[in-house]
């Protein structure tokens, strides 16, 4: 081992406090170069600012945003500094010229804006030595911003239970925001309050407007036929053209000729869509090939707005069930890890859009009949055929009491029965073998079903509103811990019962139910799904205004 004398170690402990000093003093360095950068001499007053608000019609939302930024800031200007206009004015008016294009929304236009930048960008200190410039500028920034920022990031005003949607909507700090823009030097990114799904479909959205610029996606004509490999046909070089453009196809070879690549990029093509993976060209297919680039840009735009409405950051584990692409997802630290086909609700009895969090598994359940499908439904069977209950393994209560059925006269009844009915524990239960309670004022819940076979279609809406897990054994094995005293052996012994069992969740998952007809997934890809209830055009016309 190695000694140091007393001399020694004296010298590298001062060698080491100069460098810490020197550390020191390079950081307070950089902390005053950013705060001369950052503060600016200028104040400007509260009489000021709301001459300025009243003078161009601010709405009080926007009024209340504004005198609180300057209150906090003890009224410094913001957006300009001892040298001039900050690096966040450039940042801002480039969002605003970016947000105008891909969204081709003019709403955001401010014509006083743009001419006191150019301004400003023309003769610097002549625009600076006017007072009154840099309060303009300063105000006009400032308020734009707020406007930008509730389009942007907050969305529609409108109440979104009105457009079906009761997902409560996150507090967004705008506040934040500007502090986060406005000391902006180096074009840093901004933490915009979005989720990262709005970012996945403003590329492609950015994409499919460049498409409509050069003239849009080719027709592809009507043709009776199915094409598929080794067909020859004119309109193949038009299909190539068209996937070319969607990047389904990497290479075209601008032949006649349904060629293996083809087929392959065909198949990409229809699994973006939904719809059953053939590689061939038929009639479903050559519908999805038509809509123009102007309807799947109005697809990704209201469903960008839905994302709007969603939190930033979800829950690292959480549950996420997408309606028009009939899928529910399971993701475990903020990663789906599993999904599974299910059915939802019928256009006439539509599964509700909101979020729950899944606290019961019922294993072996009972069905509790709507009184609505108890009246519309089983009464006219009940009237044809008096064994209809004892068939379908059913009773009867009159209140929590069950009752004898063979005194009922059920040709008496014309619209409704004064009766509850529920199906009992079995294989042929209308909900299967397990069932997921989540509490909620729509009574949905997700739960297995005898109905396997329905699972096959690729449209698979034909509940009355809750929704059909394809594999309710692996959902269960999820949502219970290893430190829960149910494993999957005791389950399936359970299972193999017709005894109604109750396991309540130590942690409770949160479970959103969405619909989004537009999203790219976690390998780029943009998927497009038919609007199963119309929610789109309902909020296509609150958004443009127009149905488009």
């Amino acid at each position: 081992m190695i000694k140091l004398n007393s001399a020694v170690l004296l010298f590298l402990f001062l060698v080491a406090s100069c460098n810490t000093e020197n550390r020191k003093q390079n950081i307070l360095k950089d902390i005053n170069e950013k705060s001369s950068y950052n503060i600016s001499s200028q104040i400007i007053d509260s009489i000021t600012i709301n001459n300025f608000l009243i003078k161009n019609n601010i709405s009080d939302s926007v009024k209340i945003q504004v005198n609180q930024f300057y209150q906090k800031r003890n009224y410094n200007f913001a957006w300009l500094n001892n040298y001039g206009a900050k690096q966040a004015v450039f940042i801002f008016n480039n969002q605003l010229k970016n947000y105008n294009y891909n969204f081709a929304d003019s709403s955001l236009n401010n014509a006083k804006l743009v001419l006191l930048i150019n301004a400003l960008n023309e003769d610097k200190e002549s625009f600076l030595s006017q007072k009154n410039n840099s309060e303009q500028l300063e105000l006009q920034l400032t308020t734009t911003f707020f406007k930008f920022a509730k389009t942007v990031y907050g969305g529609s005003a409108k109440n979104l239970q009105d457009l079906e949607w009761f997902i409560p909507r996150q507090y967004k700090n705008y506040q934040s925001l500007i502090d986060s823009l406005i000391v902006t030097t180096k074009g840093e990114k901004l933490n915009e309050p979005l989720n990262e799904y709005y970012f996945r479909l403003k590329i492609k959205l950015i994409q499919y407007r460049n498409i409509e610029k050069n003239g849009g996606f080719p027709i592809i004509r009507s043709f009776k036929k199915t094409l598929s490999i080794n067909s020859i046909d004119s309109i193949i070089i038009h299909i190539k053209k068209y996937l070319l453009l969607t990047s389904d196809l990497k290479i075209n070879d601008n032949t006649t000729l349904f060629t293996d690549l083809l087929q392959k990029s065909v198949k990409n093509f229809q699994r973006r869509m939904g719809l059953k993976e053939s590689g061939s060209i038929d009639s479903l297919t050559t519908i999805e090939l038509n809509k123009p680039v102007a309807y799947r840009i109005n697809q990704i735009m209201v469903n960008m707005e839905r994302l709007r409405w969603l939190p930033a950051n979800m829950e690292k584990d959480f549950l996420l069930i997408n309606i028009p692409e009939f899928k529910l997802y399971v993701f475990n630290n903020t990663q789906p890890v599993w999904v599974t086909n299910i059915v939802v609700g019928k256009s006439a009895t539509q599964t509700s859009i909101f979020k729950g969090k899944i606290s019961q598994i019922i294993l072996n359940p009972y069905w509790g009949v709507p009184q609505s499908i108890a009246n519309k439904e089983l009464l006219p069977h009940l009237k044809q055929n008096p064994n209809y209950l004892e068939t379908n393994n059913m009773e009867v209560l009159s209140g929590n009491k069950l009752i004898n059925t063979n005194n009922i006269n059920w040709n008496n009844y014309e619209s409704h029965v004064p009766f509850t009915f529920r199906q009992k524990p079995g294989k042929n239960n209308a909900l299967g073998k397990i069932k997921f309670l989540f509490p909620n004022s729509y009574d949905i819940y997700l739960h297995d079903t005898p109905s396997k076979n329905l699972f096959d279609d690729t449209q698979r809406a034909f509940s009355h509103g809750c929704i059909r897990v394809s594999n309710p054994k692996k959902l269960v094995s999820y949502l219970l811990p290893d430190s829960s005293n149910w494993n999957m052996q005791k389950i399936t012994k359970v299972l193999k019962t017709d005894k109604e069992t109750t396991i309540k969740l130590i942690t409770k998952i949160p479970i959103y139910i969405v619909y989004f007809t537009s999203w790219v997934d976690n390998s780029g890809q943009l998927n497009f799904r038919n609007d199963l209830y119309n929610l789109d055009k309902k909020l296509s016309i609150e958004i443009f205004g127009e149905d488009k």
